[in-house]
């Protein structure tokens, strides 16, 4: 007999799977459905001492009373942090944890880092703002969207979501996630809600990439399921979530084909650029032009790698042959092509990586060799979001901005990025700063999305953008695809560029 504990999300308690619960029952599976502390009917048990180790206990002591040998453990949302903790300190009880529309928490992190609503984590941070020792439970349909995707909730459930609601314990959000590492090899299934925004092609897509933090997720006993809903299936169709959680314990489920040997960031660039000298400035790497120094000062261009990237990640970016060959083909075609290592580690560090985008600008304008009134800085993927700085208010020495096939906007699943980094927001300010977008045509839907949301506020506000279209071109084009499909999208973007800091 398949045994199941539910672990609800943020507010919620174990009435949330009442008609989940009674589908895998009929199916002869044990359930058990966890109130937490502080929750549901145990809301009079609240109080400032209740934080994630307190659910972490709730969790385990339902486990141990399970009658099966092994249990299912799912954890919906913010339920997920107990579910670590309990699948950590009792591996040998756990057949396998289920995430349900979840992020995937690491060791020492906490819930809070994956609330996407920077208003509510400031209240939660500051308790001179906030509701003391409690965040306020949703009260109306649009408080609970900002908690989550309410795609697929009727009226009377989205009623029903807030008469069960209780006001959510602060400490079970700030307190940081302790795990051991003893349950790391448990088998795993991802249950992918995509109103939420990721779905099995965007995690196939990260896969692709080699960024050992993604391999894990290609490991043979992790699988995958979609459901096409928001935030909370337990309410909008349980008898789906019903059949994928019974599935799921029969390790069905779709499966991730792991990465080749050489990552995709590894592998040549599409363009064949000699191999040109450089020169290595704290985080920034110089190519010059041939005649640089008899010229006199040339334009420069500065390329923007994406992430987030680990920081142990070796090589990093700028040794990496696609931004090599960017920077390198920049020179030859007579400006000074320069890279940047920034410090984008985490969905928190856009503001770090702004500072070394801006310090890395600063270094080569203070270089001779670089005119410094003709800078362009060029963006890809995830440092897409870093452009929104250079449209709000572009200063006269930058004379183009471009980007290729870059993230535009946080996607949802990406957790809190600092309301800064909207370039559709700011592109509203770009004046006739001139923009270079190459757009890949077999883009991910959800950065699709994000692009689009961007050029719709563009052409709003008459901005001058020249998008150049790589039909046939994946994400990374310029590392995955042929060459030969991608090389004059490439080419046409590079001297588009360069002829604006040249004319």
């Amino acid at each position: 007999m398949t045994a199941f504990v539910l672990v609800a999300g943020c507010f919620t308690d174990a009435r949330i799977w009442h008609e989940v619960a009674e589908g895998l029952r009929e199916s002869g599976a044990e359930v058990h459905p966890v109130t937490l502390t502080g929750m549901g009917d145990r809301r009079e048990e609240a109080g400032s001492g209740v934080d994630l180790e307190t659910h972490i206990e709730d969790v385990l002591r339902v486990l141990d009373g399970v009658a099966a040998p092994e249990a299912v453990i799912v954890g919906h949302d913010y339920g997920i942090h107990p579910v670590l903790g309990a699948a950590d300190r009792r591996p040998e009880r756990i057949r396998r944890v289920v995430y349900l529309d979840a992020g995937m928490p690491r060791d020492g992190d906490t819930a809070l880092q994956s609330v996407t609503d920077q208003e509510i984590r400031a209240r939660v941070l500051d308790p001179a703002e906030g509701d003391g020792p409690f965040v306020a439970a949703p009260a109306s349909a649009e408080e609970w969207r900002r908690w989550g995707s309410t795609e697929g909730l009727t009226d009377e459930a989205l009623a029903r979501l807030t008469r069960l609601a209780a006001p959510q314990p602060v400490g079970t959000l700030t307190r940081p996630l302790r795990l051991s590492g003893a349950g790391a090899g448990l088998p795993n299934t991802g249950v992918l809600c995509t109103g939420s925004g990721l779905n099995i092609a965007l995690i196939e897509d990260m896969v692709a990439t080699g960024l050992p933090q993604f391999q894990v997720l290609a490991r043979p006993e992790v699988t995958f399921f979609e459901l096409a809903t928001g935030h909370w299936p337990m309410l909008s169709c349980p008898e789906e979530l019903t059949a994928v959680l019974l599935a799921a314990a029969r390790d069905e489920g779709h499966r991730i084909t792991a990465t080749a040997e050489v990552p995709s960031y590894l592998r040549p660039f599409v363009l064949d650029v000699p191999e040109r000298p450089r020169e290595r400035v704290g985080r920034v790497d110089l190519y010059l032009p041939d005649r640089a120094v008899a010229d006199g000062p040339r334009p420069a261009v500065l390329f923007v790698h994406g992430g987030p990237v680990p920081v142990e990640l070796r090589p990093t970016p700028r040794d990496w042959p696609v931004f090599v060959g960017y920077a390198g083909h920049a020179a030859r075609l007579g400006v000074v092509g320069a890279t940047v290592d920034h410090r984008l580690h985490g969905l928190d560090d856009y503001p770090l990586a702004a500072e070394d985008v801006a310090e890395a600008v600063a270094l080569l304008r203070a270089d001779p060799r670089v005119d410094a009134e003709r800078i362009a800085v060029w963006y890809f993927s995830g440092g897409g979001l870093l452009l929104a700085d250079a449209l709000a208010d572009p200063p006269s020495w930058l004379r183009c901005v471009a980007a290729s096939y870059p993230v535009l906007a946080p996607l949802p699943a990406w957790g809190a990025v600092d309301r800064r980094f909207r370039p559709a927001e700011a592109v509203a300010g770009a004046g006739r700063l001139p923009l270079v977008l190459t757009r890949a045509g077999l883009e991910n839907a959800e950065i699709a999305a994000t692009v689009e949301e961007f050029l719709t506020a563009a052409k709003e506000c008459g901005a001058e953008v020249e998008v150049i279209d790589v039909p046939e071109g994946r994400h990374a084009f310029d590392t995955i695809d042929d060459p030969e499909r991608v090389r004059d999208a490439v080419e046409r973007a590079m001297r588009s560029v360069v002829a604006r800091l040249l004319g």
